[in-house]
Parts: C-alpha cells; structure tokens; sequence
C-alpha cells in the first residue's frame, strides 16, 4: 500500500518523506510538523472487552485507566489505542472506514487473523495486494474494521 516509500528515520536527511515536504511548494515551511498521527480512541461497549481483545491480537500493553476508559500503548512504541466506554457508538465508524497495522513478516497474517478470531474477533476479507504482499481485514468485537498487512 505505501511501498513508494521507505521509511528512513524520521526527519533524517535520507528520509524520502522529509525530502518529498522539502521539495514539494505544497509543503510550505510554515506548516506545522508532527511527530505523526498519535492515538486512536475508539467508542466501546467494554473497554475491558478492548483491552483483551487488542492485547490478544497486537500485544498492546495497558499504562492508563480511569472510570471510562482505558489506554494502551502498542504495538509501535508510539501507537497509543484509548478504549472509551460509550455503547451508544460503539462501532459507528463515523466515516473512518477502517484502520490498519503494517506486519513485519507476511507469515504473520494468518497468524493474526487466528488470534483475531479466537480473541472474539472475525475475518471480512483476506488476499494479496500482488503475489507476496498478503492482506487481512478483520473486526474487533465493536465492529471495528482492522487492516493487517505486509509491505
């Protein structure tokens, strides 16, 4: 999916997505820059339920909890997933269709739409993008579309 870039360390010079702001006018200096997109918090039915669910699937590792939510950091080191409690939207996507975690070995697909599945999760879809690059769509037990894929 975003196989035209290969990450190099964030705002390094060899950093082909620094060089594309850089020479792109678009990118005007004056823009704000950011450490990335930080934290997805998601409207849940049992945060609980979450946490079990994303820890099985992705190893996340809880460091925040209070009467409402609970927090989780994982699977990057700066990936941060809040469980809300609100079962009145628990799944409504809101116009967010799905969002998605790049694996590091293709072999792992299989082996996360297994844990999905016996976490309470389910497959919608699997396949390749081209020979090598397998896919996986699968939904947390809100409803929650997750993209699992290998670049």
């Amino acid at each position: 999916m975003f196989g035209m870039f290969e990450r190099g360390t964030s705002g390094s010079v060899d950093d082909p997505l620094r060089r594309h702001r850089s020479t792109d006018p678009a990118w005007s200096d004056t823009m704000v820059e950011t450490h990335g997109l930080t934290h997805i918090s998601l409207a849940v039915r049992d945060p609980q339920r979450s946490l079990e669910f994303y820890t099985q699937l992705l190893g996340v590792r809880e460091y925040y909890r209070d009467e409402g939510q609970i927090q989780v950091q994982g699977p990057g080191p700066f990936d941060v997933l809040a469980f809300e409690r609100n079962p009145a939207a628990a799944g409504a996507t809101g116009g967010i269709a799905h969002f998605g975690f790049r694996l590091k070995k293709p072999e792992d697909i299989a082996v996360a739409v297994a844990e999905a599945k016996r976490a309470g999760g389910k497959l919608i879809r699997q396949g390749e993008f081209s020979p090598g690059f397998p896919f996986a769509y699968v939904a947390d037990p809100d409803g929650y579309e997750i993209e699992l894929w290998f670049e």
